[in-house]
């Protein structure tokens, strides 16, 4: 059997791990990457040069920030909250972790959270056999309340006004988040002015 036929083309991002698993010995993998099948994307993490699907930077963000997770502006935009298109992956990391290494494309933001505000409403995406994790809505909302000096009003405002116009919105989620995330009263104060 061809070393290819064990490399599903539906999968954009391959652990050295995950390799390992389907038979492929550090022998293989690197004929591969030699063959151009596989691309080195740094010591422990391959992109599939065959991958035929859907594309989304999102998919790196577990070769280059394991415990990384979508945030911020890039989350905003995955639940068409924002009509600002960000320029960069907004990737949340615990604020202990460290990033080796970063891509030179998709370009990436790491932001550090403390572990109560990173390990708070992560969700995991699965595309076909692609996944990534983000924050839910209600969190991401609450984040970029937060962070609305860094994001920006204009972009905070925006954000809060589509949300509230959601049907699938969660306002007692959200003002839980708010209270646990230590922005309860500026959440509250947003609200009163936009409802």
């Amino acid at each position: 059997m061809a070393y290819t036929e064990m490399l599903p083309e539906g999968q954009k991002i391959f652990s050295m791990q995950e390799l390992k698993s389907k038979g492929l010995s550090q022998y293989k993998v690197h004929k591969l990457v030699s063959e151009g099948r596989l691309i080195k994307l740094n010591k422990s993490y391959y992109e599939n040069a065959d991958y035929c699907g859907e594309e989304s930077d999102f998919y790196f963000t577990e070769a280059y920030a394991p415990e990384g997770v979508i945030c911020l502006l890039s989350a905003a935009a995955y639940y068409n909250l924002t009509t600002f298109i960000p320029d960069a992956v907004d990737v949340a990391i615990p604020r202990k972790a460290k990033v080796s290494t970063l891509p030179s494309w998709p370009q990436m933001n790491i932001h550090h959270f403390t572990d109560a505000r990173h390990e708070l409403g992560v969700t995991t995406v699965t595309e076909g056999k692609n996944g990534f994790l983000i924050y839910d809505m209600e969190k991401t909302v609450v984040d970029i309340v937060f962070y609305r000096e860094k994001v920006g009003i204009e972009e905070t405002k925006e954000i809060l006004v589509t949300y509230l116009k959601r049907r699938d919105r969660n306002l007692n989620r959200l003002l839980k988040y708010a209270e646990l995330m230590k922005c309860g009263k500026i959440m509250r104060q947003y609200l009163e002015v936009l409802v």
